[in-house]
C-alpha cells in the first residue's frame, strides 16, 4: 500500500521532499476528479490531504471519503473537523493498538 498526497503546490511541497510517490498538485477545479480518480486506485492505503480542501468538495464525496475504510483519509490542517487518526486507524484494523 502506498501514501498519496493532493492539494495545492504548498501542501504537497514537504511530501515531495519526504520522498512520498504518488502526490497530485491540484488545484480547485481539479480536486474533485483527482480525490476520485485517488478512491479507485487499488495501490493507495493512505490519502492525505488539507482539512480546508476536504470541505470544497461536494457533501455526497464527503460522505464517501468519511465512511471510506481503504484507503484511510487523513486530513491535516485546516479550520474545519480535524482529522482524529487514533479513530482513522481504528476504523481502518478493527481494533485500537493505542490499548
Amino acid at each position: 500500500m502506498e501514501l498519496a498526497v493532493v492539494g495545492n503546490s504548498e501542501f504537497v511541497t514537504g511530501f515531495r521532499l519526504a520522498g512520498v510517490k504518488k502526490i497530485y498538485e491540484v488545484n480547485n477545479s481539479e480536486l474533485e476528479p483527482t480525490v476520485e480518480k485517488i478512491l479507485g486506485d487499488r495501490e493507495v492505503g493512505i490519502l492525505v490531504m488539507h482539512g480546508d480542501d476536504l470541505n470544497k468538495l461536494p457533501e455526497m464525496l464527503r460522505n464517501t471519503i468519511n465512511d471510506s475504510v481503504e484507503p484511510t483519509i487523513v486530513t491535516l490542517g485546516g479550520s474545519g473537523e480535524s482529522s482524529n487518526l487514533r479513530e482513522k486507524i481504528k476504523q481502518s484494523v478493527g481494533v485500537d493498538l493505542w490499548k
